[in-house]
């Protein structure tokens, strides 16, 4: 009995299963498959959709290439059947991968070219909330909401297309514009609320309005507006709307804008003291960069707490030092400031003038710096501003000689005042 063994505990050898005789087959064949997938991709992403349909009648991405390129043949032969292919091609798409942002774009549009846009605007609404980056649907949604009336989900929409595509920024601007100036009440504050953001091309927008009349308005409208939200124009920017009005001879409008704004705070002459910087030009002194002299604002040599107009002067060429732009009313004024001379004959050598913008009507020339001045010396000058004279440059020039004398002079603390109207 000890000789018996139990059977049972006996470990038998199993015959190898069906899946382990057919595993290589099995392998080769999903390699198979896995590298046709694989080659696929390129004929279902690239290759016509005719071919690509064909290949993967079922693919959401291939449906929707197809709808695609109907629409587009649509577009081209005004073909009513081609729509209808696009727009059913598209659903299906849809049904398949419900997410696909281009193929519900094709079914908004396939909608609207069948004339019904209320939903065409639900459909591409919706495009256009999923992705921003879907022109298409965009560029529709400023058409529609424009024929409207809608500014505000106009704008916002080719705000959306501005901040990606530079290469439509010219024909968008354009449409800002025309808005602004056609019906300026409902579409000036719109512009006015995308700006504001300070959005990448707002800078680019600017720009595009200076080469006309009409455009310069609409920049004197926004720059008026801007001040009173979160992001005014900066002194850069509004000095390139000054400077750009005054190119195109609107002398009026860039005083109207400074006294709206107050920038500068209206007075006779800005940064007198030459220690403020805040003025926007053109009324900053704006320093000459000529040859023949060095123009600079620096710390005075006898005064270093003091910083005061140094200009180094060869005393021969005709440099304009330094100017800025007055909007003194008519009447009478006396110019004053202090002035020393650092070097040869400034006395003779650089003279204040006041000029009449629009115009070249000069009326005043009076030396800047008084004869051997070598130290702070006070300089007055009186003169009179005539009623046909809105606007004046107020400078200080050379009055070159037939040699040249090396010149150096220091100016400070110029100011002008009323004494009374012309009549007085």
């Amino acid at each position: 009995m000890r000789d018996q063994v139990d059977a049972s505990a006996v470990p038998v050898a199993r015959e190898p299963g069906r899946f382990a005789a057919y595993a290589p087959y099995a392998l080769t064949v999903g390699a198979v498959w896995l590298g046709w997938q694989i080659l696929l991709q390129p004929v279902l992403q690239r290759a016509p959709p005719e071919i690509a349909i064909r290949a993967a009648p079922g693919s959401p991405m291939v449906l929707r290439r197809a709808a695609e390129a109907e629409f587009a043949a649509g577009q081209k032969t005004n073909n009513a059947r081609r729509y209808d292919n696009a727009a059913a091609l598209a659903r299906e798409a849809l049904s398949r991968a419900p997410f696909n942002v281009r193929a519900l774009r094709v079914v908004g549009l396939s909608e609207a070219r069948a004339g019904r846009d209320s939903a065409a605007d639900d459909i591409l609404t919706l495009a256009g909330n999923w992705s921003l980056r879907d022109d298409p649907a965009h560029a529709w949604l400023v058409e529609h909401r424009l024929k409207r009336g809608d500014y505000a989900s106009a704008f916002a929409h080719a705000d959306t297309l501005v901040r990606r595509r530079e290469d439509i920024r010219p024909e968008v601007f354009r449409l800002f514009t025309v808005a602004a100036t056609q019906d300026g009440a409902r579409a000036l504050p719109e512009i006015a609320r995308l700006v504001d953001a300070r959005p990448p091309w707002r800078q680019a927008y600017f720009d595009s309005l200076y080469g006309t009349v009409e455009g310069l308005q609409v920049a004197a409208n926004l720059a008026v507006l801007l001040q009173r939200g979160k992001a005014p124009l900066t002194n850069q920017e509004l000095a390139q709307v000054y400077l750009h009005l005054l190119e195109k001879g609107q002398v009026e409008a860039v005083r109207t804008i400074r006294a709206r704004l107050n920038r500068p705070p209206v007075s006779a002459v800005s940064n007198g003291d030459f220690g403020d910087a805040a003025a926007p030009q053109p009324f900053q002194w704006r320093l000459g960069q000529e040859a023949g002299a060095v123009v600079e604002i620096v710390p005075d040599d006898i005064r270093p707490s003091d910083p005061a107009l140094r200009i180094d002067y060869d005393g021969y060429s005709t440099v304009l030092f330094a100017e800025q732009l007055l909007f003194l009313t008519p009447g009478r004024y006396r110019l004053t400031a202090e002035a020393r001379a650092e070097a040869g004959e400034p006395g003779e050598r650089l003279v204040w003038s006041l000029t009449c913008s629009p115009g070249d009507l000069r009326v005043l020339s009076a030396p800047a710096v008084a004869r051997s001045a070598a130290v702070w010396t006070p300089v007055s000058t009186e003169f009179t501003v005539p009623a046909a004279c809105p606007g004046q440059w107020l400078r200080i020039e050379s009055r070159g000689g037939d040699r040249r004398m090396p010149t150096i002079a220091w100016i400070d603390h110029v100011a002008i005042t009323e004494l009374g109207s012309p009549n007085d």
